[in-house]
């Protein structure tokens, strides 16, 4: 399988789609299903983060099936605020079958279109 980067204003965005990723801050893990090479959601939205905690607009944002010990959600992420999550384990989202197939060797592959 293959793995699929997106090219962001000239430079590879650092995460797949597929990806299990972690927020560096925030106690949630969750699996990339789309990458904006750069901030493309409102300024409301933006003007809710906290100023000392405002991420930078010029840089890849992922959208994550994300999930924490209590529940699930759609979560929209600056690369900035992301890490690889490293411990091996599946993300329950309820969603994720949606677009993926199994968990394999610690991420998931998008499935093929039904024609």
């Amino acid at each position: 399988m293959t793995t699929q980067h997106f090219h962001a204003q000239g430079r590879i965005a650092k995460f797949a789609l597929g990806q299990v990723v972690r927020h560096r801050e925030r106690p949630f893990r969750g699996v990339i299903f789309d990458v904006d090479p750069q901030f493309a959601n409102t300024e409301e939205w933006y003007e809710s983060i906290p100023e000392e905690s405002r991420p930078d607009k010029d840089q890849p944002f992922y959208h994550l099936y994300a999930e924490t010990e209590a529940t699930y959600y759609v979560a929209y992420v600056s690369e900035q605020n992301l890490e690889p999550d490293t411990s091996g384990e599946p993300i329950d989202h309820p969603e994720l079958s949606d677009l993926f197939g199994d968990f394999e060797d610690g991420r998931y592959y998008l499935m093929a279109p039904i024609n």
